[in-house]
């Protein structure tokens, strides 16, 4: 039990950091923060591997930068379909 909330809050609080550095554009607030930091974790360890510290099984470093590219993807992929709106 305890295993799944601390890796609920450290998705949260990876989603939240890799949201800052795609400069904020991911909707959702904290439910979108914690996909964010489920998908960057998972997308920065297929990009950069087991590289650093890991909490709860999340990579820290991997996880962090891989969720500010998830971010920042869709992000434009918002962008775009709202200007074709």
């Amino acid at each position: 039990m305890w295993g799944l909330v601390i890796s609920l809050i450290m998705a949260i609080v990876i989603g939240f950091i890799g949201d800052a550095l795609a400069d904020n554009m991911m909707p959702g607030g904290i439910i979108g923060a914690a996909v964010a930091g489920f998908a960057g974790a998972w997308v920065g360890s297929l990009l950069f591997g087991d590289i650093g510290p890991t909490i709860a099984g999340f990579a820290i470093i991997p996880a962090v930068l891989g969720t500010a590219i998830f971010v920042l993807v869709l992000g434009l992929i918002a962008k775009m379909f709202r200007r074709a709106a």
